[in-house]
């Protein structure tokens, strides 16, 4: 399977046929998807079309850029303008979009193309891409265990090679967290980065678009052509990436993410941390705190779905309702106190980046869990599953705006995937990056893919 960055060096020098990576992307879809339930809806037809357009543009010497003719999947929350976007909800199952969301709207004028819409968690609320109207997605590793959520369809998709690479969202961890339990690299951009523009929201305050892909570089090429509008610190060179990691402080945050850790996972974090150690100038142990916020998220999701909630509540998967009805009866000075305490925590915990340049934790404690067992729990605990082990690393750094990626750092007896999170300040997704593509060069976790 080819990373994005080898596609497109092959395409630019006209030795891969954008029309020949795409027929062989749709292939697999249609062999392994069955299986992996990956995709809500395939674009064969449009992903043909565009493949054409981008061969003859190649071929003619117009080469715009290293997405021109690459195969991108969406997570199903963007929308695509003639073709449906559905959230993973009966309330959208026939939802057919009038226009393109930004990002959709740019990943066309970079000359991608779009294979089709992803599955993932109903609503983008929830953390292990069970609950879907188009049922659970299967992870490529262990079609028995889940893909963790909510970008669940998007994780599997790119782990399988079903696409080069895809466009997930993150909230609390929904790029993160499954990327880490399909072992690929999820990266969670600074907030304002990528557009939202057009994107079916969970909490407006905390969702981010972001990459999806088999490799860091692949990761900052793919967030490079999609950065727009974002200030003087969006950078626009991504040559850094290479630049030595020699100088940089490293910081632990065992306190608080280190716990109810099982044991290979443990195992796995401490081997990165030692291969870590070889790399920097400095590892060193650092408290971090980060509370929940959830008076923020509830309002928010409430609000966007309090009409539907009314008016046709049935629509709803049976674990989704419960939820979203917990979220109501927020008052506004609940909503306004938290977000007080929110921007007093985010001014302490960036203190910390005077001691280092980097935070790194696990980025989720556990390897992916059978799909029977989480399908076996009341919603409460599923929900409580979710809270206390698959987004609880991921989610305070969703609240702090901090840049955040999960790179592969190892496997379990079982073969199943670990991940290693890696944070920053916010605006240096440089940095992170930087330091996510020196460590994986330094291992080989990365070129490990699943077998078929």
């Amino acid at each position: 399977m080819l990373t994005l960055t080898e596609a497109a060096q092959q395409i630019r020098t006209r030795q891969l046929s954008p029309l020949e990576l795409t027929r062989e992307c749709l292939a697999r879809i249609e062999r392994l998807n069955p299986a992996l339930n990956a995709f809500i809806t395939v674009t064969a037809e449009l992903a043909l079309e565009q493949a054409r357009q981008a061969e003859t543009e190649v071929m003619a010497g117009h080469w715009r850029g290293p997405l021109h003719g690459i195969p991108i999947g969406l997570k199903d929350l963007l929308d695509t303008a003639g073709v449906r976007t559905t959230a993973a909800s009966n309330q959208f199952r026939e939802r057919v979009p009038t226009q393109d969301a930004v990002l959709v709207r740019q990943l066309k004028q970079a000359g991608a193309v779009l294979v089709g819409k992803l599955n993932l968690h109903e609503f983008a609320f929830g953390g292990s891409g069970i609950v879907s109207a188009f049922g659970p997605v299967n992870n490529p590793w262990d079609l028995q265990r889940i893909t963790g959520g909510s970008s669940s369809g998007s994780a599997a998709s790119v782990a399988a090679g079903l696409c080069i690479a895809a466009i997930g969202t993150d909230t609390a961890g929904s790029i993160r967290c499954p990327a880490a339990l399909c072992g690929i690299v999820g990266h969670r951009p600074s907030a304002g980065w990528l557009s939202c523009t057009g994107v079916v929201p969970l909490s407006t305050s905390f969702d981010t678009p972001g990459p999806m892909t088999r490799s860091v570089r692949d990761a900052a090429l793919l967030l490079g052509a999609l950065v727009a509008d974002a200030g003087s610190s969006a950078p626009n060179d991504w040559a850094a990436l290479d630049d030595s990691v020699a100088g940089l402080r490293v910081g632990v945050a065992r306190k608080n993410f280190f716990f109810d850790m099982q044991p290979e996972v443990a195992t796995c974090m401490e081997e990165a941390i030692a291969a870590i150690k070889t790399l920097v100038a400095q590892v060193a142990d650092v408290e971090l705190e980060a509370g929940g916020h959830r008076s923020i998220f509830n309002a928010e999701i409430y609000e966007y779905h309090e009409a539907m909630v009314t008016k046709t509540p049935e629509l709803y998967q049976p674990q989704t309702l419960p939820r979203i009805l917990k979220c109501a009866s927020i008052s506004a000075s609940d909503y306004i106190r938290d977000w007080r305490s929110l921007n007093e925590e985010r001014n302490r915990a960036e203190e910390l980046f005077q001691q280092v340049d980097v935070v790194i934790t696990p980025t989720v404690p556990v390897a992916a869990p059978r799909i029977s067992e989480l399908q076996s729990l009341a919603i409460n605990d599923l929900r409580q599953f979710e809270t206390r082990y698959l987004l609880r690393n991921t989610s305070p750094f969703s609240v702090l705006y901090w840049p955040s990626v999960s790179v592969p750092c190892g496997f379990q007896r079982e073969g199943l995937p670990v991940g290693l999170q890696i944070s920053g300040k916010p605006g240096a997704d440089a940095t992170v990056l930087r330091l996510a593509h020196a460590y994986e060069q330094a291992t080989q976790w990365h070129k490990r893919v699943p077998n078929e």
